[in-house]
């Protein structure tokens, strides 16, 4: 993974945290980053996914999907929101996309927007997360 900051400003603890967590996976790692009335939208689903454990659950289905080719290239933050671009690949799709991550005082992340291109890469991420988080759901029966 790599990494353009904003010229001349350091990257928010939050977004190197961000980091940290695609470089090294870890499920405790995620849930300490999200503010227990945190919001995920989806490019892949209509309605804004609410709370903590459903952003946990897609947060984690796409880290764990992405994380082998994910790479940032550029980055936009002020103090409370950042705009990470990222590229990746997957099932042969070149994808390329924006988080837009938004978090409180505490440092937590309070809302995680994904908007990803073209359509036939989402398509291919749509796939591959929803076995990701079938797989979830299996394991926690």
């Amino acid at each position: 993974m790599s990494t353009a900051s904003s010229p001349s400003a350091p990257a928010p603890p939050l977004i190197s945290a961000w980091h940290e967590l695609v470089r090294s996976p870890s499920p405790e790692a995620l849930r300490e980053l999200l503010a227990p009335d945190v919001t995920f939208r989806s490019p892949a689903v209509h309605t804004p996914q609410e709370g903590a454990e459903k952003t946990f659950a897609y947060l984690w289905a796409a880290v764990r999907v992405l994380r082998p080719t994910i790479e940032y290239q550029h980055e936009w933050y002020d103090d409370s929101s950042a705009v990470l671009q990222f590229s990746a690949t997957i099932d042969g799709f070149e994808v390329s996309g924006v988080d837009i991550i938004e978090w409180n005082a505490e440092g937590r992340i309070t809302e995680f927007t994904v908007m990803v291109r073209p359509l036939k890469g989402l398509q291919a991420i749509v796939s591959a997360m929803g076995a990701e988080l079938k797989h979830q759901q299996e394991a926690r029966s």
